[in-house]
């Protein structure tokens, strides 16, 4: 029974473990309770030791057990090769002797891809890696990191055919050489738009669609130029980490600490300049790597994949018959990737199914009695009949808590750890968006059945949530509350061995002729995905919850009426 362990020592510290292939994978954020579970200084790394030890119980295996254990480098500035073997003595003496004993490194990119290709199911991909940086390119491009990788990939190999290079730019003591990143770009940029307190990259997402793009789009798309052979220039200092350069625009100066007094009017159109411009990079690059490889399918992996509009441009511009975003493309994923590396490439081992969830974590545990939280009453011992109950609730638009099964991998909530509500009117939207502290312009995602996606959007969507769709003009009004301004989703497609929603919403459907719901996340904002049903029930109540449902048990606040006396459903057609 073959066993290999995955970690990521960085920021998303994470690990996964394939045993008998099956995985196991967890983040050590929902044990940390710190999102991202960054590091408490730049440079300091941490294993994933709940993580770890959280895998190995659940597969019922000792450390000593584990045949290959592999990893991500991360190692910035490395002068010649000696670099990975100091930075494997410095990541094993933060592990276990047997598992330390067996570590071994891959480059940060190369986990991100496999992340991506190994659970596609195609033979032969293109891979696409887009982040803020990797691990070190080597003496031979100079001090540099991996930024835009391109990827050859099929079952018995893995080439590195496409790579950004380096671009020379005056220095105080001279030329000097710089790796830009289309990474750092977009969060550059983003900070100079969105006021501090609300999450840059994804709000900027979001507010760029109610911008005008050519506002400010010839300004912007000077700073990007598109060579030959994929190349992306990036002028700068807009490619790199700085986020304190002035960015001068038609008279207007642009910084991280007068974002406040820009109109929101004004930041919405730098924004839909940016989303464009970075858009049209991305699928320039892919268009080079279709061209490489011949490829019909692209997987495409590493933070800029967490861009759900850009994957809904290149799904249909990129000159690929398929997309396959990896389920989870943060760096959290890396630990995903670097277990596959091992399970197929070193161990021989047959490829894992693709997978239409991701729900790879621990189970809640139990509601313990006393963990009732003042002004809910609970119903317990449902079980089938929890989800026409809560199916009630929801048609009465009733906002619900969703903790069933194991929890999901990755960044975003697939109906393991989810808020749940009707998605018909927008001012459920606005409810929701208060509760969760967020930005109003902010969108929520919508949840469908995967059998009736296209009815309602313009294609299939994705069962990880990680690219929009457009919503069908005849139906946007019926779904307001998750349709965004600009008649988009970002639809998660549900499919019938969803152990979390399948059933959910049928029961659903039949209450209100809505094949889906809004999802949205279970947490408190700033912090992770919850974890466990006493984080739930606190949560909960903090929120303001109508109700929440944790296993077969149903929490139902003073307020609202028992679901069960409720009228029967009588399907209506969509």
């Amino acid at each position: 029974m073959p066993a290999v362990l995955g970690l990521n020592f960085h920021h998303d510290t994470a690990a996964t473990l394939i045993v008998d292939g099956r995985l196991y994978a967890a983040e050590e954020e929902r044990w940390s309770g710190v999102k991202h579970n960054h590091p408490t200084r730049k440079g300091t790394l941490a294993a994933p030791v709940r993580a770890i030890q959280w895998c190995l119980e659940a597969a019922g295996i000792e450390p000593q057990d584990v045949d290959a254990v592999w990893a991500a480098s991360m190692r910035p500035n490395p002068a010649a090769g000696w670099w990975l073997t100091e930075e494997r003595d410095e990541l094993a003496a933060l592990l276990p002797a047997p598992l330390g004993d067996h570590l071994r490194l891959l480059s940060h990119h190369t986990a991100h891809v496999l992340s991506g290709y190994l659970l596609s199911g195609h033979d032969h991909a293109a891979g696409l890696v887009i982040d803020a940086g990797g691990s070190s390119l080597g003496s031979d491009f100079g001090p540099g990191r991996e930024r835009i990788t391109g990827y050859d990939l099929r079952p018995d190999r893995i080439d590195r055919v496409h790579q950004s290079m380096p671009t020379v730019v005056p220095g105080p003591v001279g030329p000097r050489r710089v790796h830009s990143s289309l990474g750092h770009f977009y969060r550059n940029l983003a900070r100079r738009v969105i006021p501090p307190g609300d999450e840059p990259e994804g709000s900027m997402m979001a507010l760029a669609a109610f911008g005008d793009p050519q506002r400010y789009g010839p300004q912007i798309r000077e700073l990007v130029r598109l060579g030959d052979d994929g190349e992306v220039r990036i002028g700068h200092p807009w490619g790199s980490a700085d986020s304190s350069t002035p960015l001068l625009l038609r008279g207007g100066v642009w910084t991280a600490d007068n974002v406040v007094e820009q109109a929101d009017s004004d930041r919405a159109d730098l924004a839909a300049a940016v989303q464009d411009v970075f858009s049209e990079s991305v699928i320039h690059i892919a268009r080079h790597l279709q061209r490489l490889t011949r490829a019909s399918a692209l997987v495409f992996s590493g933070g800029c994949a967490l861009n759900s509009h850009l994957n809904g441009r290149l799904a249909d511009d990129s000159g690929f018959g398929t997309l396959f975003v990896a389920p989870a493309p943060h760096d959290a994923g890396t630990a995903v990737g670097a277990a596959l590396y091992g399970w197929h490439y070193q161990l021989g081992q047959e490829r894992l199914r693709v997978p239409t969830d991701a729900a790879w974590g621990p189970n809640p545990g139990i509601l313990k009695a006393g963990a009732m939280p003042s002004g809910y009453r609970a119903l317990t011992g449902l079980g089938a009949d929890l989800a026409p109950a809560a199916a009630a609730l929801l048609a009465q638009h009733r906002i619900v808590g969703w903790v069933q099964g194991p929890l999901e991998f990755g960044p975003r909530a697939l109906g393991h750890r989810s808020i749940l509500a009707h998605p018909g009117h927008a001012a459920t939207r606005d409810r929701l968006n208060a509760i969760k502290q967020r930005a109003a312009y902010r969108p929520f995602a919508p949840a469908v059945l995967a059998e009736h996606a296209t009815e309602w959007f313009m294609s299939a969507g994705d069962p990880f949530m990680n690219r929009v769709a457009h919503v069908r003009r005849c139906r946007a009004d019926r779904i307001a509350a998750v349709t965004h301004h600009d008649g988009t989703a970002r639809v998660q497609s549900v499919a019938t061995d969803h152990q979390g929603l399948h059933e959910l919403l049928q029961r659903f459907h039949e209450h209100t002729g809505l094949p889906l719901l809004l999802n949205t996340s279970f947490n408190l904002k700033g912090t992770p995905i919850l974890r466990s049903a006493e984080q739930a029930v606190q949560a909960a109540a903090g929120l303001g919850l109508d109700a929440l449902a944790v296993g077969d048990t149903l929490l139902i606040a003073g307020h609202v009426p028992d679901p069960r006396a409720l009228p029967q459903p009588s399907l209506r057609e969509g």
